[in-house]
């Protein structure tokens, strides 16, 4: 195993940490999108892995329902920052959210897991 790929294949599998930070699609940062500065922070900070996954639709704290359906409705929409790594490394990087996430939810909770790298796969889906 090394520290840029995870686990080996058939290594069984780990506790690691996930960060999920719920923000809304219109939140930006210095004029750039918000849930692109997590990313990139992210990747500089050497973490495992970051994506964003964009809903259709949702509420938070405001309790007004954004979806997709309504033009006049969309720019609230919900999106979802996905941050996994080990704890501790995942733990350190909370202080650079501070700064960034004014209005949103990070949730942290423990997942297993099984596997992940850098391999390609072949034809076939084997790795």
């Amino acid at each position: 195993m090394t520290e840029e790929s995870g686990p080996a294949e058939g290594a069984g599998p780990r506790r690691e940490l996930r960060a999920t930070v719920l923000i809304g699609a219109g939140d930006t940062w210095h004029h750039r999108p918000l849930s692109a500065e997590i990313v990139h922070r992210a990747h500089a900070a050497g973490l495992a892995g970051a994506s964003v996954f964009h809903g259709v639709e949702g509420f938070g704290a405001g309790s007004m329902v954004h979806t997709s359906r309504l033009l006049s409705l969309s720019e609230g929409l919900p999106v979802a920052v996905v941050i996994v790594d080990r704890p501790e490394r995942v733990r350190a990087f909370l202080p650079e959210l501070d700064g960034l996430i004014g209005s949103g939810l990070l949730m942290l909770d423990e997942v297993e897991v099984v596997r992940y790298g850098h391999g390609h796969r072949r034809r076939g889906g084997d790795r």
